[in-house]
Order: C-alpha cells, then sequence, then structure tokens
C-alpha cells in the first residue's frame, strides 16, 4: 500500500447497500477487517453475520456508522447522494486523519441516465470541502455493477479510475481495488471525480439502450500497468 499498513480495518458506510456489501465481502475474503456500517446497528450486525456466513474465516463486524468509521482505519462511504451530506455530518470527528473513499454518484431519481452535477460539481468535492484537509478524500469504484461485485465467482472486468488530491491515499486505493480483484489507476486530482462519477448515468443508459446489466470502463492501452 501507499501507507505502512498492509492489512487495515475497513469501515465501510453503507455497507448493507449492494455495492458496499460487494466490496465489503472481497475485501474480507482478501484479509482486510472489515466493519459495516450502517444508520442502525442492529441492521448493520445482522447483514456483517450474513456476510460472515459465505466467507468463513473472515473477519466482518457490523457497528453504528459513527463507531464503525472510529473504530477503522480506513473509511468507504457507500450511500445514495441523498444520504451523503447527513452521513458525513454524523461521521466527521471520526474521520480525521483517515482516508476516506468516496463512492457516492449524485444521481436524482427518476432521471439516473443523465448528467446531473452536484452544487459543489461532485459528490467527492463536496466531501472534502465539508471535511477539510484533516480528511483525505478519494472517489473510485463508482462505475462498478454492484452485482458483479456480489457474485463471488464473477470476474470484474473494468478499471477503477481513482481521484484524489493525496497521491499516497490513490495509491492505498489502488492497492484495495487489486485485493477486491480489480486494476486501479491513477487518475488525477480529486478535481478530476466531475468525470468519473458523471460516467455512471452514461454507463447506466448504454445499458438501457442495449440491453446491457454491467457495463464499465476499460482503458486500453496499458496492457503493462
Amino acid at each position: 500500500m501507499g501507507e505502512t499498513w498492509e492489512r487495515c480495518s475497513i469501515a465501510v458506510l453503507g455497507g448493507t447497500g449492494a455495492e458496499g456489501s460487494g466490496l465489503a465481502l472481497r475485501w474480507a475474503r482478501a484479509g482486510y477487517p472489515v466493519i459495516i456500517g450502517s444508520r442502525v446497528e442492529e441492521r448493520a450486525r445482522a447483514h456483517a453475520a450474513a456476510l460472515q456466513a459465505r466467507a468463513a474465516g473472515a473477519d466482518i463486524r457490523g457497528a453504528e456508522n459513527r463507531a464503525a468509521a472510529e473504530v477503522a482505519d480506513l473509511v468507504v462511504l457507500s450511500v445514495p447522494y441523498g444520504a451523503h451530506r447527513p452521513t458525513l455530518e454524523r461521521v466527521r470527528p471520526a474521520l480525521e486523519g483517515k482516508i476516506l473513499v468516496d463512492l457516492t454518484v449524485p444521481l436524482r431519481p427518476p432521471a439516473v441516465r443523465r448528467v446531473q452535477l452536484p452544487p459543489g460539481q461532485a459528490a467527492a468535492l463536496e466531501a472534502q470541502e465539508f471535511l477539510g484537509p484533516e480528511v483525505r478524500v478519494v472517489a473510485a469504484f463508482q462505475n462498478v455493477s454492484a452485482e458483479v461485485l456480489d457474485d463471488e465467482g464473477a470476474t470484474v472486468d473494468c478499471d477503477v479510475l481513482v481521484c484524489g488530491n493525496d497521491p499516497d491515499a490513490r495509491e492505498t486505493v489502488v492497492t484495495l481495488a487489486a485485493a477486491a480483484g480489480m486494476r486501479g489507476l491513477h487518475a488525477g486530482q480529486l478535481a478530476n471525480a466531475v468525470a468519473v462519477e458523471s460516467l455512471t448515468p452514461v454507463l447506466l443508459f448504454i445499458n438501457r439502450r442495449y440491453g446491457g446489466r454491467h457495463s464499465g470502463v476499460r482503458i486500453t492501452g496499458l496492457d503493462d500497468v
């Protein structure tokens, strides 16, 4: 990893949702201790137990979001855009000095197949502005199919574009992508998350137009990476 720790504990806030759950399961199978976070502690514990049953020997626990963030080395935020700011407000005191990996896409139902930039241009930029420089925000995993992540036998046939202002934090997330079975690529400063987040509604449109379910992004010309 870009950091000194190789098997950091990971809190997945919104880990009872489809994408957060799939990532949590893959990281737990790769040997990372995982804490599933939810607004309701009982729900987090029940979901963690269900994931534990699918990954014998893995270390998966459940906790309320803030408690999960407090005990973890690294925090992943996987919530709908409507819950983005309220969740950050709840866990902010637990994030200082940590990396926050933000998966959020500013989709606004029912028009989820059209790019609609939020006031701050990108959810990850809004997170960084709110949390301040004490938290290293990295945007990643927005363009990966939740169904594929949850399928333990599936190969994730897409790249993960990793944006962040801190190169070491980006490298840490590139390593986490590899642990979950994907190729992570440094994609520049956090400002580039505007483009990465905006790809998700484009992919949703492509899925509908061509009858697909798991379209993703693959960067060509980098066979040696």
